[in-house]
C-alpha cells in the first residue's frame, strides 16, 4: 500500500462526515414484484457479453488494430495452498473454520464474539508490542523528519500542488525536490561514515522503522512477532532503480511512444493527456509516497515478475487471508497502457455525449441511460452527413459495416427487446458491454471522432515486437493471479497515473471476471482524490452484481496529487484531483460508505481501507457497527505501513480486526529511495504526526514513571 499524497493523521481530518443516506438496495435472489424485474432488466444480455471476457487487446502485424487473442488458459481446476512463510495475522485462525457459518448473519450471528473496543487513545494497550527502546528510535525519527530543510521542501511540494498558477517551470525549478534531497544526504553520509558504520546508523534509525530486514529470512522474527499481536504483512521487496531524471525522462519517453510516432511515419491520434510529454517524463517528480516503475526491458519486467511471484508466494499460508500488492507498469511497455486509456475514456465520452442530446447531463453515472428509441430518430450530432438528420449512432454503425467489425443484419440485432431486456434504455455498463462482447469493437483500437461520427484507428501501424510485448504485459499478469489464486493469497493491484489508471483498472476488472468466481482474490485500487471516483466504484459494484463475480476493493486517498495537478495544467485539460482536502476526505467517505453498504448486502464482497487517518478508521468501525459487520466475517480489513500508526493498527490487531503492516525489505543501499521517500512523507504530515510522537512520549514517560521501561511484550 502506497500512502496517499493527501493522506491525513490523526487530529489532521476535519470534523466527522455523517454517510450519506444510501438509496434502498434491491433484494438479493429471485424476490417476486416489479421492482426486482426493474432493478435486473437485463440479466441476460449482460451475464452473456462480460466486457473483454478475456480478449484482451491485440495488436495485429499488419498495421490494424485487432483483438488480443486470449493470452491466459482456463484457471486450474485443483490449486495447492501451500507456502513457506504465514503473514496473516494469528486473530484470523479461530475464525477460519467457521467462516461461511458467520457469514450466515442468521442465527449463527448470536453466537459470534462481542466485539472489543478500540481505543487509539490508550498508550499502553497501543503499544505493549514496542520495546522501549523502538519507543525512542520512533521518537527520534519522527524528530529528524521534523527538521526545516524537509518541512521546507515540502511547503514548496503543497504549493505546488495546491496552486492552479504554478506550471511546469516551477515543477522544474524545485530541482532536488524531496527525495532527490534525501538521496544527496544519504549518499554524503555514507561517504563521511563507510559502507559499515553508515548500514548500522540506518538500522539504528530509518531502515529499522521502516523496513523490515534485507531478505525474506531475516524478516521472519517481525512477520511473527506482528503476527502474535492480531497484526498481518503484506511483503513489499522494497528495492527501487536510482535513475537520474535524465535516465527516467529518457526511458520514459522511449517506452510511451511507438516506434511508427518515433519515426515520423504514422500520426497519433491520442488525446494529449493520453501522450507522452517530456516535461513530465520523470513520473517520481511530485511524488514521495508512490514507487514509481520505468520500463527498460522485457527481461527487466520478467524480474519484476519474479519478485512479485516471491512476495506472493511469502504471503501465502495456513491463513486464506493474506495480501500481496503489485503494480502494472512494472509488468509491461507503458505505452499499452496509454493507448487504452485513450480509447476507454473516448467511448465514454461518447456515451455522455449521447446522454447529454438526450436532456440527460449531469446525472452519475449509474443514473445516466440512454432512450434507445430516441437514439433511433433524434439527431444528436447535427450538421452531419447530408442533412437528412442522420445521427450519430447511424454514422457509427456505418463506420462499424466499413471496417467489417460486424454486418448489418448483426447490426440490427443490437437494439432489441432481446437484447435491451424491457426497459429499452442502455446505461454505461451496457454501452460497455456492446462495444466489447456483442460488436466485437474490443478487437480494435479505434475511436469514435465526435465531429464526424466515423470510427478512426487509434494509430497507424504497430510493430511485431510491440504486439509481442504487449501480449507478454498479459501473460504476466495472468502468472501472477494464478499463483496467488493457488497459494491463497488476495492481489491488490495499485492505482497509479490517471492517464494509465482507466487501462489498470479495465484489466484488473478482467482478472476479477476470471478470478473472484468465489471470493475475492483481486482487488482494485480506488484512488479517492480524482473527481470520478465514486462513479467508478459504483459502476464497477453493479457490474459485479450482473455477472455474479465478487467486488473486491481498495480505497486509498491519492499519491499524485501535485504531479497531476502540474501536469493538468500545463498541458492544458481538466484538473482530475478534487480541490480541496475537505473534499477528498467526502469523497472517500462517501465511497467507504457505499461499498460498506453492499457488504451488508453480499458476504462475497470485501474492501480494505488503507488509511493511516484515525477518523477514517473510527468512521468506518462506527458503520460496520451500524450495518452489523462483524470482524469475524473478514470482509473489511485495514492497511498501514511499517513504522507508521502503531497506535491505529495494533489496537485494531488486538480487538480481532484483519489489519495488516505493508512490509517492505531489501539491502540497505538497495533501499535508499524507499527510505528517502518514507522520511519526506513522515515531514509533510507532521503536524498530524504530533499527535503519534506526543503518544509515543507519553508512553516512554508512564514507563519510566512505572519502573517498566525493560518492557516485555505479552
Amino acid at each position: 500500500m502506497e500512502r496517499g499524497q493527501i493522506e491525513g493523521k490523526a487530529g489532521e481530518s476535519p470534523a466527522h462526515i455523517q454517510p450519506e443516506k444510501q438509496p434502498q438496495r434491491p433484494p438479493r435472489g429471485p424476490q417476486p414484484g416489479a421492482g426486482h424485474e426493474q432493478h435486473r432488466a437485463r440479466p441476460s444480455r449482460i451475464l452473456r457479453s462480460p466486457g473483454l471476457s478475456c480478449e484482451f487487446l491485440q495488436l495485429n502485424a499488419q498495421g490494424g488494430a485487432q483483438v488480443y487473442r486470449r493470452a491466459f488458459p482456463v484457471l486450474r481446476s485443483a490449486l495447492s495452498r501451500r507456502a513457506p512463510l504465514s503473514t496473516a495475522p494469528a486473530t484470523r485462525e479461530q475464525h477460519a473454520a467457521g467462516l461461511e457459518a458467520v457469514r450466515g448473519r442468521g442465527a449463527a450471528e448470536a453466537a459470534r464474539p462481542p466485539v472489543p473496543a478500540v481505543d487509539f487513545g490508550n498508550t499502553q494497550e497501543a503499544y505493549r508490542s514496542r520495546r522501549s527502546w523502538e519507543l525512542a528510535r520512533s521518537l527520534l525519527v519522527l524528530r529528524l523528519c521534523a527538521s526545516p530543510a524537509l518541512l521546507a521542501r515540502h511547503e514548496q511540494h503543497l504549493r505546488l500542488g495546491a496552486s492552479h498558477s504554478s506550471g511546469v517551470s516551477a515543477f522544474e525549478r524545485l530541482g532536488l525536490f524531496g527525495t532527490g534531497l534525501w538521496m544527496k544526504l544519504l549518499r554524503l553520509a555514507r561517504r563521511l561514515l563507510g559502507q559499515r558504520l553508515f548500514d548500522r546508523l540506518m538500522k539504528m534509525t530509518f531502515y529499522g522503522q521502516f523496513v523490515a530486514g534485507e531478505d525474506q529470512e531475516s524478516i521472519r522474527p517481525l512477520i511473527q512477532h506482528n503476527r502474535a499481536f492480531g497484526v498481518g504483512s503484506i511483503l513489499d521487496y522494497g528495492v527501487e532503480e536510482d535513475l537520474t531524471p535524465e535516465e527516467a525522462e529518457r526511458k520514459e519517453m522511449e517506452s510511451c511512444t511507438s516506434a511508427s510516432e518515433r519515426d515520423g511515419h504514422g500520426t497519433s491520434k491520442r488525446e494529449k493527456q493520453f501522450q507522452a510529454h517530456r516535461a513530465f517524463g520523470d513520473r517520481r517528480d511530485g511524488v514521495v509516497s508512490a514507487r514509481t516503475y520505468f520500463y527498460a526491458s522485457e527481461a527487466k519486467c520478467d524480474s519484476h515478475m519474479e519478485t512479485f511471484l516471491r512476495c506472493i508466494e511469502a504471503s501465502g499460508g495456513a491463513s486464506e487471508d493474506g495480501f500481496s500488492a503489485v503494480k502494472l507498469t512494472a509488468l509491461g511497455r507503458p505505452q499499452f497502457l496509454l493507448q487504452f486509456s485513450d480509447v476507454l475514456t473516448k467511448w465514454r465520452r461518447f456515451f455522455h455525449q449521447m446522454a447529454a442530446e438526450q436532456g440527460k447531463a449531469g446525472l452519475a453515472a449509474m443514473d445516466t441511460k440512454l432512450e434507445v428509441a430516441a437514439l433511433q430518430v433524434r439527431p444528436l450530432l447535427r450538421g452531419l452527413g447530408d442533412g437528412s438528420g442522420a445521427n450519430a449512432l447511424l454514422l457509427l454503425k456505418e463506420s462499424v459495416v466499413k471496417m467489417g467489425i460486424a454486418s448489418r443484419m448483426e447490426i440490427e440485432n443490437w437494439f432489441t427487446v432481446e437484447t435491451l431486456g424491457v426497459s429499452g434504455t442502455l446505461d454505461l455498463l451496457d454501452w460497455g458491454s456492446l462495444i466489447d462482447s456483442r460488436t466485437e469493437l474490443s478487437r480494435h483500437l479505434v475511436v469514435p471522432n465526435m465531429q464526424t461520427g466515423q470510427l478512426e484507428p487509434l494509430l497507424s501501424r504497430f510493430t511485431e515486437e510491440e504486439e509481442r510485448q504487449m501480449t507478454r504485459m498479459l501473460q504476466r499478469m495472468d502468472v501472477l493471479a494464478k499463483k496467488a489464486s493457488e497459494v491463497g493469497v488476495r492481489l491488490m493491484v495499485d492505482a497509479e497515473q490517471t492517464y494509465f489508471q482507466p487501462a489498470i483498472s479495465r484489466l484488473t476488472l478482467e482478472m476479477q471476471r476470471r478470478f473472484n468466481v468465489e471470493r475475492p482474490l483481486i482487488f482494485n485500487t480506488y484512488q479517492c482524490y480524482l473527481k470520478d471516483t465514486y462513479d467508478n466504484v459504483t459502476l464497477d459494484v453493479e457490474l459485479a452484481r450482473r455477472e455474479g463475480w465478487c467486488f473486491g476493493a481498495k480505497l486509498v486517498r491519492g499519491a499524485y496529487m501535485a504531479q497531476e495537478r502540474a501536469r493538468a495544467l500545463e498541458i492544458g485539460y481538466e484538473d482530475p484531483i478534487n480541490p480541496t482536502y475537505e473534499a477528498t476526505n467526502a469523497m472517500y467517505h462517501r465511497c467507504l460508505n457505499y461499498v460498506l453498504e453492499e457488504l451488508k448486502h453480499n458476504a462475497r464482497a470485501a474492501v480494505m481501507v488503507a488509511s493511516h487517518n484515525e477518523d477514517t478508521v473510527r468512521f468506518t468501525l462506527c458503520r460496520m457497527e451500524e450495518l452489523g459487520l462483524h470482524p469475524a466475517d473478514c470482509q473489511v480489513y485495514f492497511g498501514q505501513l511499517l513504522g507508521m500508526c502503531d497506535q491505529i493498527s495494533f489496537p485494531l490487531g488486538q480487538a480481532g480486526y484483519p489489519v495488516y503492516k505493508y512490509v517492505p525489505y531489501g539491502p540497505v543501499m538497495e533501499v535508499l529511495p524507499y527510505l528517502s521517500r518514507r522520511a519526506l512523507e513522515n515531514s509533510g504530515v507532521m503536524k498530524g504526526a504530533q499527535r503519534e510522537w506526543q503518544l509515543l512520549w507519553q508512553e516512554l514517560k508512564r514507563r519510566l514513571r512505572t519502573g517498566s521501561l525493560f518492557h516485555r511484550q505479552a
